[in-house]
């Protein structure tokens, strides 16, 4: 069984269009309302602005979509690849995994993130599940893997000395 989920562009194209849009209706307002007839105006250090936005986010968007990137999930490892190079981590090196929510991000849901440690790195992995397209499969597939690795241990327990 092998599972592949491709990383969302949304962000990237909403962002581009969003740019867009703007740029697109400062340039109508300005060119109408402030001069008498339709010309755009170069001068306007606005302008400039605004087609700086939309040239990096199109970019960003470009250079993502190139990237290609992808979370492969088999029965024995999990693989982040994108065009240019596979990072694999075998089940059987997984220290523990955490499937829960980040404490910094305020987003709906119960289950946003995956935090698993390997045994011979130092740094926790982190998947973000919105982040992949079919997220509930992909919660499912880690749960299952989830199963055969120990859980995180708490970092402090406090005890109650009444």
């Amino acid at each position: 069984m092998q599972r592949e989920f491709k990383y969302k562009l949304d962000f990237y194209y909403q962002q581009a269009l969003i740019y867009l849009v703007t740029l697109i209706i400062y340039a109508g307002v300005k060119g109408t309302f402030f001069e008498n007839n339709f010309t755009l105006v170069f001068s306007d250090p606005i302008l400039y602005v605004i087609v700086f936005f939309v040239g990096i986010a199109f970019i960003a968007l470009l250079l993502n979509k190139i990237r290609d990137r992808k979370l492969v999930i088999t029965e024995k490892e999990i693989s982040f690849q994108h065009r240019f190079n596979k990072h694999t981590i075998s089940i059987g090196d997984l220290e523990w995994i955490h499937i829960g929510k980040e404490r910094s991000v305020q987003t709906a849901g119960r289950f946003q993130v995956i935090n698993f440690k390997t045994k011979h790195r130092r740094r926790v992995f982190r998947i973000r599940l919105g982040r992949y397209e079919r997220e509930k499969e992909l919660l499912q597939l880690i749960e299952r893997i989830a199963e055969q690795v120990p859980k995180r241990k708490k970092r402090f327990q406090f005890k109650n000395n009444k």
